[in-house]
């Protein structure tokens, strides 16, 4: 199973996630974001990250213009789109593909459908947020997603103290984490980094 950080804005705050056992780290792309991070700060951040951890920039109804720009500046391996990019558009692109979905009832899981190819992303809904709220959704319906066949990333309120049961009852292909392991919007703390991969590494090695 692997973990992701999203929301990185400083550099201290990768290294501890590199440190604690990450897969991958996200950058927010997207102005509207507590925790958006310009091309010219993330450069040097992703520049210092380690080749075999996933550099994942977060977009958000962006151009394809503009995504490609992002990812000429910044090396980005893999996009992840938060907002009604059509499975056409997530198709235009080389690197991996990450489609979010918000999740608000069983009805909701009908959109991955159409998205077959990429991996998928659930996050909780909240109306008109595009994702990173910090709330968390009932854990079924994602569920419900892995036994269909998807290759799903388990988002939404994840913490140190409920990823382990995330985790146990979802058995995602990988567990996304923003808000629950800061002290503030864009700043991670490491402590809570290193028990949030330890609880999820923990639980993932139960489920073997």
């Amino acid at each position: 199973m692997k973990i992701k950080i999203c929301g990185i804005t400083r550099l201290e705050d990768a290294l501890a996630a590199v440190e604690a056992g990450a897969d991958a780290l996200g950058f927010m792309f997207y102005a509207a974001s507590p925790r958006c991070i310009t091309p010219a700060h993330a450069t040097p951040i992703i520049r210092a990250l380690p080749a075999f951890i996933a550099k994942v920039g977060v977009f958000v109804d962006a151009s394809e213009l503009d995504v490609r720009s992002v990812i000429e500046e910044c090396g980005l391996d893999t996009l992840q789109f938060h907002g009604q990019e059509t499975p056409e558009f997530c198709r235009r692109f080389r690197q991996k593909v990450i489609k979010a979905f918000c999740i608000r009832d069983r009805d909701s899981l009908q959109a991955t459908a159409a998205y077959s190819s990429e991996t998928w992303l659930l996050d909780s809904y909240v109306p008109g947020k595009p994702g990173g709220t910090g709330a968390t959704f009932n854990w079924a319906f994602a569920a419900q997603a892995v036994q269909s066949g998807g290759r799903v990333i388990l988002a939404g309120g994840l913490t140190p103290e409920n990823v382990g049961a995330a985790v146990q009852q979802v058995h995602p292909y990988a567990v996304d984490v923003c808000s629950g392991v800061e002290s503030g919007p864009g700043w991670k703390d490491a402590g809570k980094i290193k028990a949030f991969v330890q609880a999820a590494r923990t639980a993932g090695a139960r489920r073997i």
